[in-house]
């Protein structure tokens, strides 16, 4: 025989709802900036600023993402190094697109990339990427895969339909040539110091007899 659904404390629970339905009144749900839901009987304020934009550990995107896929891009954000002519790259960079992985590319290209590479991975192979703190050289789908997941990335893309990825960038900023400073008289070669003024001994248009005084 099936037990009644309305046991003592269920018929408690309606009759003090029914108490509270008597003296109702609106109850709004509030999402702030932040992410954090709110309930107030106040209406929330449509004139309010809207949330700015935000930018994930990839650069200034200048599309704001959704809550969650921020925190996770916070807390393990995704470098991808990749060089040129390299279709293992460019299959980790097609992955990371495609499941809509906010992320930052450093390029590999010069000698002083390649050093700061060396020290920053202990190897000189591309691709090699950090989801956070973990390192994964070379390519295997299966593999950045798995730790994408752990990390709490979602599997299909939450970005924005205004999102722009940031360009790439090389490991080694390239710096500008600074304009040489001028070398200080005591440090130039004997050729360029100044040459002392000529002699004015001998005849001159005002002297014609040549006369020292």
């Amino acid at each position: 025989m099936r037990k009644p659904l309305c046991t003592p404390l269920l018929a408690s629970f309606l009759l003090a709802l029914a108490g509270v339905g008597a003296h109702a009144q609106a109850v709004y749900r509030i999402v702030g900036p932040d992410g954090k839901v709110t309930f107030s009987d106040r209406a929330p304020d449509t004139a309010a600023k809207p949330a700015q934009s935000t930018t994930s550990g990839t650069g200034a995107t200048g599309a704001a993402l959704p809550y969650e896929l921020q925190q996770v891009a916070t807390r393990f954000p995704v470098t991808l190094y990749t060089g040129t002519d390299c279709t293992p790259c460019n299959n980790a960079r097609n992955l990371l697109v495609g499941r809509g992985i906010p992320f930052t590319e450093r390029t590999i290209t010069t000698n002083e990339d390649i050093d700061a590479l060396q020290r920053l991975s202990g190897g000189n192979g591309l691709p090699f990427g950090t989801i956070g703190g973990q390192q994964l050289a070379g390519f295997s789908d299966s593999e950045w895969t798995q730790y994408l997941n752990a990390a709490g990335y979602p599997k299909q893309s939450q970005l924005p339909s205004n999102y722009r990825r940031p360009p790439a960038t090389p490991l080694v900023a390239v710096k500008a040539a600074q304009p040489a400073a001028p070398t200080a008289p005591e440090n130039r070669a004997p050729a360029e110091r100044q040459r002392p003024a000529p002699a004015t001994d001998g005849p001159t248009p005002n002297n014609p007899a040549g006369i020292r005084f």
